[in-house]
């Protein structure tokens, strides 16, 4: 009869007790979008009460199957009950570039039903963290007048501040993490970016553009963008500062997916 030298210890090592599947990360603006950028967004307008609609052109030909369809464009549109504020996944469109990156979502809003153009709009490009622009969402969703301007640029300056972030002075108005990584500034929007104000169309070469928020990781100077985001002029202050509140957080967030350019420079813990 074989006898052990311990018979209280089991023969095979004991499985570990949790294997990570995810992980609880920081600082957030490196973070990436987890490959759900989709999901995060619309998971929260849902919440919000808006309506989607998938806006689908393309052509068939007779006899053609369902699945050889050439599908021109498809968009998803979410909108708020009161109609005065709309969300668009345009990544299959082959939008236009913001940083060489893709626009992902776009964000606008309108003064009132009386005029179908947007007074002002957003957009952010693949991995800005989900919980950033769900923030964004929530304080838009929350304002009476969406459109209505309300405070001053040291609004998004002290949100970020209070967070550890440093005034720029090479930029003026602007704020940068203490790692250098990612920046939040107003200055010139770039081309494209849609806005209401009438001066936005009519400023001649050499004249001074209006001003609007922009916001972009750069990991590694010159080695590309991680994420960017623009707002055009007319988007109110508070809502920049919402969004720049929750970019600016030390809250970890849940992820599974790391971002390969800036895997290494994120704290982990994981997430049992």
């Amino acid at each position: 009869m074989e006898t052990h030298l311990h018979p209280d210890v089991p023969i095979d090592p004991p499985a570990p007790a949790c294997v990570p599947s995810a992980y609880w990360v920081g600082p957030r603006h490196l973070a990436g979008d987890d490959g759900r950028l989709y999901d995060a967004v619309a998971d929260t307008l849902a919440d919000l009460g808006w309506t989607n609609l998938t806006l689908v052109r393309g052509r068939q030909e007779p006899d053609e199957a369902p699945e050889d369809r050439h599908v021109l464009r498809s968009t998803v549109l979410h909108i708020s009950p009161d109609f005065l504020r709309w969300a668009q996944w345009v990544l299959p469109d082959e939008p236009f570039h913001l940083g060489n990156l893709p626009i992902a979502w776009q964000v606008s809003a309108r003064t009132d039903l009386r005029s179908p153009l947007a007074q002002w709009s957003a957009y952010f490009t693949p991995d800005v963290p989900g919980e950033i622009l769900a923030s964004f969402l929530a304080a838009l969703a929350a304002r009476d007048q969406p459109a209505l301007p309300c405070g001053g640029p040291e609004l998004v300056l002290d949100a970020v501040t209070a967070h550890g972030w440093l005034r720029d002075v090479d930029q003026g108005t602007g704020a940068v993490d203490p790692t250098f990584a990612s920046h939040i500034h107003l200055g010139e929007v770039p081309p494209l970016i849609q806005d209401g104000d009438p001066l936005a169309l009519v400023a001649e070469a050499g004249e001074a553009a209006l001003a609007g928020w922009q916001a972009w990781a750069e990991p590694v100077v010159g080695a590309g963008y991680l994420w960017a985001a623009s707002f055009s002029s007319s988007v109110p202050h508070d809502l920049v500062a919402a969004f720049a509140d929750s970019l600016s957080s030390s809250a970890p967030v849940l992820r599974r997916v790391l971002p390969e350019s800036t895997r290494d420079r994120l704290l982990r813990a994981p997430a049992c």
